[in-house]
């Protein structure tokens, strides 16, 4: 029996039509060990390395052939129409599919095998894959999918791996998922991250192949925690797009919405008030003056009212067809063609207005993807009353006195506050990151303070460009990821194994690169690089420069050997340099013309430490002696 368990937004008007999709949208992920956040996460649903000859229980097949043999799982399709598909575990909002895949044959590289990341338990449409093909090298050698209700493809996400899969060969790949939200592993690295996952009420897990034989072993489904709203260390800005995309159009409407959700923005953030008839609204303002055609205080108007009035023109007339949208709109939408919402309460609400859209919002499934926030404790506190599952998020201009102690006071998910005001004292951040509480700031759009806020640790920017401090979080990121070059060091003068005399002042030379510091030293002695050398005080025989560079990448090295050689110029240079009288000077220098180099020895030492240094005495008789030997 195979080992397997089972347990239970007129500057940019072409961007609506132009943009598709933006690969890499960012959301921090992190597993929380906080044993509150599910008795269940980490278990383990499905585990099998198939060394049966059997299908694991719960496993069915949809279409294709699947065997079990020799300890792996077999998956085939005929041709490149067919999809055969495999579906195993169970409904999991969160969770990590990881399995180790080989392609045995392929029609051509075009053709792939897939993680199945929201299947119906048959095996029919639609479903959500994470996709590998063959030619994993090609632009859209990895995919995260979806197969539509009416049997079509839309290839969300696409991104090249770092090698080919080929075939013949074991590739571990993996898919960890948060609701509508997924990271790509490939060989154990990340390599693509999406926020368009269609999910389910009741999607399992399943294996594709399509115009392939492809084989699994290690096959495992584990539930995980669910996402924490705290930003784990090395990942990107969670990108809140403020009033949907609302640099490129029209803000609070489903438009500016849509842009912001295929730029690739993790949250759309909104603000919803009540119409006259007490139906939920999304609208910034407490009138609707600014941003439609109509007048008035937004409370004033009926929804009949509200829904007649021309939301989009005041941006750009090709905008004119959008509406104010009701909160009901809003959440169909997001839970239609995907996205999550950061919901602004805007303005006072009596505890049954915020009845009102707890009720909306439990009433289109959409608990799971909703995050609420307000200036207004109040509105806060009857949130949590009412459900205090969703999380809140308390909105301020100024810092509190104490953010963590009204944190915890008001159950917040999440501190939010204005750029400016957590400038002053960015170390709330730890503070709050130690009481589990998230900082999410508003409203900012400029990329020097991205750079700012990531460095200081907060967890999500609410912006006006989502779409812009996307690409700045993946160029961010690719930039941390690329580790720091080992410098490189050389000694370039003088030359290797150079014969020098003690009259030359030779240039110690170093080039290094990638470094921050370099230190030179002369037989283990620091020596200024490009200062001349003192022949004068070294003794004849080797010497050996060395030179270490060290920078973020590490440390090198470099070392030179050049040889001090006794001649009669070095000599010479000696004994003019020695600082003794005239007449010693005279004397000696005598000596050397007459290559009396025996009786010059002798003479500086017996004048050592009279008429010469005694250091200089010895080197002079030293080189003498050389001298000497050498006739």
């Amino acid at each position: 029996m195979p080992r397997t368990s089972h347990t239970p937004r007129t500057r940019v008007a072409l961007l609506a039509s132009a943009l598709v999709a933006v690969s890499l949208p960012t959301i921090a992920f992190a597993e929380d060990s906080d044993p509150e956040a599910g008795a269940d996460a980490g278990r383990v649903v499905v585990s099998s390395d198939f060394s049966g000859n059997t299908l694991p229980e719960g496993f069915k097949a949809a279409e294709g052939t699947w065997q079990v043999r020799d300890g792996r799982l077999y998956g085939s399709s005929s041709n490149s129409s067919q999809l055969s598909r495999i579906t195993f575990g169970e409904h999991l909002n969160d969770f990590r599919i990881e399995v180790t895949a080989r392609f045995e044959s392929v029609v051509d590289n075009g053709r792939w095998t897939a993680m199945g990341l929201d299947m119906p338990a048959g095996g029919a449409v639609p479903w959500s894959i994470a996709t590998m093909r063959t030619g994993t090298t090609a632009a859209n050698g990895l995919e995260f999918a979806q197969r539509t209700p009416s049997n079509t493809w839309n290839v969300t996400d696409t991104h090249a791996a770092p090698f080919a899969a080929g075939t013949g060969k074991d590739v571990k790949i993996a898919a960890e998922v948060h609701g509508t939200k997924a990271v790509w592993y490939f060989d154990g690295k990340e390599v693509m991250r999406t926020s368009k996952v269609a999910r389910s009420a009741d999607g399992i897990q399943g294996l594709l192949v399509n115009g392939a034989s492809a084989s699994y072993d290690d096959l495992k489904v584990t539930e995980l925690p669910p996402r924490s709203y705290i930003r784990p260390a090395g990942s990107p800005l969670t990108v809140i797009a403020h009033r949907g995309a609302s640099s490129a159009a029209p803000e609070n409407t489903l438009v500016s919405q849509e842009i912001a959700r295929r730029g690739g923005a993790d949250f759309i953030e909104n603000d919803v008030q009540p119409s006259k008839d007490g139906v939920p609204y999304i609208l910034h303002d407490t009138t609707v003056d600014r941003t439609t055609d109509g007048t008035g205080p937004i409370r004033s108007l009926t929804s009949a009212q509200l829904d007649g009035l021309d939301a989009g023109s005041w941006f750009a007339p090709h905008y004119k067809e959008a509406r104010v949208p009701t909160l009901a709109a809003q959440l169909d939408d997001l839970r239609t063609r995907g996205g999550d919402l950061l919901l602004e309460i805007k303005g006072s609400h009596t505890k049954a207005e915020v009845a009102t859209i707890v009720d909306t919002i439990r009433a289109h499934g959409m608990t799971g993807r909703v995050f609420v926030q307000s200036f207004e404790v109040d509105a806060l506190r009857y949130t949590y009353e009412l459900a205090p599952d969703l999380p809140l998020g308390l909105l301020r201009s100024n810092l509190d006195a104490d953010p963590v102690a009204l944190a915890k006071e008001l159950h917040l998910a999440a501190y939010n506050p204005q750029d400016s005001a957590i400038s002053k004292n960015p170390s709330v951040i730890a503070d709050l990151h130690k009481a589990g509480v998230a900082v999410m700031v508003w409203t900012v759009d400029s990329a020097d303070r991205w750079k700012s806020l990531e460095s200081a640790g907060v967890d999500a920017i609410i912006t006006n460009r989502p779409t812009e401090l996307i690409g700045w979080n993946n160029a961010y990121r690719q930039s941390q990821s690329i580790p720091p070059a080992k410098p490189k060091v050389a000694i370039t003068s003088p030359a290797a194994d150079a014969v020098l005399d003690r009259a030359q002042s030779p240039l110690p030379t170093v080039q290094s690169d990638d470094a921050d510091s370099v230190t030179l030293t002369l037989d283990g002695k620091p020596v200024p690089a490009g200062t001349p050398m003192d022949l004068t005080t070294l003794s004849t025989g080797p010497h050996t420069l060395r030179a270490v560079a060290t920078g973020a990448g590490g440390t090198a090295e470099d070392t030179r050997t050049f040889t001090l050689k006794a001649t009669p110029t070095g000599l010479a240079h000696l004994i003019f340099t020695s600082g003794a009288k005239e007449a010693s000077i005279s004397s000696m220098t005598a000596m050397l013309g007459l290559k009396q180099y025996s009786l010059l020895a002798t003479w500086a030492k017996v004048q050592s430490g009279k008429s010469l240094d005694a250091d200089r005495a010895a080197l002079i008789a030293g080189d003498a002696r050389a001298l000497d030997s050498a006739r």
